[in-house]
């Protein structure tokens, strides 16, 4: 079977993504010239959408960027970026201010923002909305912003297939258009990624289905370069579901006293981190594999039964009502917990402007690699880096001036097609096997192991093209197994969100050594 592309469309600029940086950038974008936002799903398919604790910024007088720097830095296992931090910072408030602007409701108490705290945070300075939506409140303003601008036009169910590029240049991309069961390609001479991480390539994760690596899968196959795969960062507290369906139970849960316990009821983050369950996240992930294992369970138990029920009610109105229709109710059950993958650390590699390695072609949010968040993310410091860069993203281009587009047509107009569905399977057993063989505790046999089986299945569909975004979602999810394992194969220390039980020690001849990979770079090196 042969599919034609059936449209071409051209634009000033491509924004891959509907998320807040996505969202944010394209609005951004938008006062210079015409732009095009493609989103797999609906809008509302973001990690930005399932966001419960907030987004970090200095905006309490008690409160200072020097301090929040601090907190990031310690948070990021000595491998940070500083001039980066530095960047996400100080140029932070501006950016939060100017969601208040555009009419993102935060939480107030009599005049003043409701700040939170969360883990590794030495103050509470979470913005929140909605007590745990956020991320909802966030994306919905951001959405009636962007679509209200003239010149942005955000296009829903339409899948990124590849990036095309001539001369080095970003010259446009691939898409599937499902709304009309189409192939479309779009020009433009500037291309912004913000298509978010790669979370299920993972059993347990908290994020949508419609992470599968989609961004940097198709930025490594058209040469930019990839870094720092191997830290993916678990969420400590999702919700247990044998099923490996998880719900996101929000570290400000923590924040606000929430304790944890073992399979006996006993408290046991003081054992293993000073900060106990406010403790840096691969900490308390790692804790929580730990006392499972001494009692032979997957889980632990969150327990916020000693806290006000009418505040917990108030304050998480979300997780409340979510865990009441699953049967718990958390102002008097605990809440079972496991940790869950959350959040793609490497990426995209950027410089502090969204520059990838291919001009014209940017990167900012999760998809991206500023090395902001080092070897472990500081939370809520997420929503916060898609507003920086995608600021600066469009700093950037407006000095620059805009540009036209590269003459290209895509010359590969007909694609073979194949809906196998014996493919399907894969999938769940890729899944699988990443949770198990390179997750949270990681071992040189069993990394080798799944790099064997990734590329030989890669191997096997690597030619063949799919009209079916499942398809092309396995074949990015094989590409992305595949840059986390080797990476976590190369770096032979535990560092942040990459723990090796055979090099069990953080190496300090490693602190400014970071894993590429590019197309020319298949097996990775270090720089």
């Amino acid at each position: 079977m042969t599919a034609h592309i059936d449209d071409k469309i051209e634009t000033d600029f491509l924004v891959v993504g509907s998320g807040i940086a996505g969202l944010y950038t394209a609005l951004k974008l938008g006062r210079l010239g015409e732009v095009q936002i493609i989103t797999k799903n609906s809008v509302e398919e973001s990690s930005t959408q399932y966001a419960q604790g907030g987004i970090a910024a200095v905006l309490d007088k008690g409160d200072s960027w020097e301090l929040h720097m601090k907190d990031t830095l310690q948070a990021g296992a000595d491998f940070c970026n500083e001039d980066a931090v530095r960047v996400l910072v100080k140029e932070g408030p501006d950016r939060v201010n100017e969601l208040i602007e555009l009419g993102t409701q935060f939480d107030f108490i009599e005049g003043e923002l409701d700040l939170a705290r969360e883990g590794a945070h030495s103050r509470r300075r979470v913005l929140h909305a909605r007590g745990d939506a956020t991320g909802e409140e966030i994306r919905e303003s951001l959405t009636a912003a962007a679509t209200n601008r003239e010149n942005v036009e955000l296009n829903e169910r339409t899948f990124l297939i590849d990036i095309y590029v001539e001369d080095d240049r970003f010259a446009g991309a691939l898409c599937c258009d499902h709304n009309k069961d189409n192939i479309v390609f779009y020009r433009a001479p500037y291309g912004i990624l913000a298509s978010g991480g790669c979370g299920m390539a993972y059993k347990n994760t908290t994020n949508p289905d419609v992470t599968t690596g989609d961004g940097v899968a198709a930025a490594y196959r058209c040469g930019a370069e990839i870094v720092d795969m191997e830290f993916i960062q678990f969420h400590p507290t999702a919700l247990y579901d044998p099923e490996g369906v998880s719900f996101l139970i929000s570290e400000t849960v923590r924040g606000e006293g929430g304790l944890l316990r073992n399979e006996e009821g006993e408290r046991f983050m003081e054992k293993y981190h000073e900060e106990s369950e406010l403790a840096p996240r691969d900490v308390v992930a790692r804790a929580i594999i730990a006392e499972g294992k001494k009692f032979d369970k997957e889980n632990v138990w969150l327990d916020v039964t000693h806290l006000d029920k009418k505040y917990i009610k108030g304050r998480f109105p979300n997780i409340y009502t979510t865990l009441k229709k699953k049967g718990i109710d958390m102002t008097v059950d605990t809440i079972p917990v496991v940790p869950s993958a959350h959040y793609m650390i490497g990426g995209v590699k950027t410089d502090l402007d969204g520059r990838t390695s291919i001009r014209n072609l940017f990167a900012c949010g999760e998809v991206a690699c500023t090395g902001v968040h080092g070897a472990n993310r500081l939370a809520s410091n997420s929503l916060l880096e898609g507003l920086v860069f995608g600021h600066r993203i469009f700093e950037s281009i407006r000095k620059d001036g805009l540009r036209s587009s590269v003459k290209v047509d895509h010359t590969g107009s007909e694609q073979d097609i194949c809906d196998d569905p014996c493919l399907w399977g894969l999938k769940q057993e890729l899944r699988s096997s990443m949770m198990d063989k390179a997750g949270i505790i990681r071992e040189k046999d069993e990394l080798i192991e799944v790099i064997g089986w990734l590329e030989k299945e890669m191997k096997k569909i690597k030619n063949i093209s799919f009209f079916n975004t499942e398809g092309h979602e396995i074949k990015n999810m094989l590409r992305v197994g595949i840059l986390i394992c080797r990476s976590a194969l190369i770096r032979e220390e535990s560092r942040g969100a990459h723990f090796r039980i055979d090099h069990p020690d953080k190496k300090h001849g490693w602190d400014n050594k970071h894993v590429l990979f590019d197309k020319e770079n298949p097996q990775g090196y270090v720089k």
